[in-house]
């Protein structure tokens, strides 16, 4: 059977506006708007989930949807970083940064590597099955991002080209061991 699911980024937050990683804040009032004008364009589902963080949480319910949380969908743990700017860990920890940045392998930050996040959103993913109809997600953007690479199969240092705006959809259709992607649709009225 194949699986329909539409991932969905949230709304902006402080935290997405200021550079900082993410420390759990709530939409700001403008990113609220935005999610609350998109509703419309949000494909009827048979299963909505969200990543656990509130602007996920409040991005599901200004798009109309009642979504259960799925701990496997959270952002990635950035350990001592959260909720600090780029820049304050650029400053301060300029080498470790650049590790970060450039081996998916390396959590520096002593939280989670971004390949440990791909692997435990494939395994979420691969495990979904079929059920019956659709299936919409509200997922950090960089749980959207590991979803996308583990359903192309490609190397995880491609989850660092990937840009995933607020407010944009990736379908994918297919199930465990063949996805097709469709990226990076906005979310517009129709």
């Amino acid at each position: 059977m194949t699986v329909r699911l539409t991932l969905i980024s949230p709304a902006t937050s402080g935290a997405l506006r200021e550079v900082r990683f993410d420390d759990d804040s709530p939409l700001d009032p403008g990113g609220a708007a935005l999610a609350e004008a998109a509703a419309p364009a949000v494909p009827a589902a048979a299963r909505a989930y969200r990543s656990p963080s509130v602007r996920c949480r409040d991005t599901a319910r200004a798009l109309g949807l009642t979504a259960a949380p799925v701990d496997a969908l959270a952002g990635c743990a950035t350990g001592r970083w959260r909720g600090r700017t780029l820049a304050e860990v650029a400053a301060t920890e300029e080498a470790a940064l650049a590790v970060w940045l450039s081996d998916p392998t390396a959590a520096p930050h002593g939280g989670e590597s971004l390949s440990a996040l791909r692997v435990r959103v494939g395994d979420w993913l691969d495990a979904l099955g079929s059920g019956s109809g659709p299936v919409v997600v509200v997922a950090e953007p960089d749980v959207v991002r590991a979803a996308t690479v583990h359903a192309l199969g490609a190397p995880d240092t491609t989850a660092r080209r990937l840009d995933v705006r607020p407010l944009t959809a990736v379908r994918l259709s297919g199930r465990a061991g063949r996805w097709n992607v469709l990226a990076g649709e906005p979310l517009t009225p129709r």
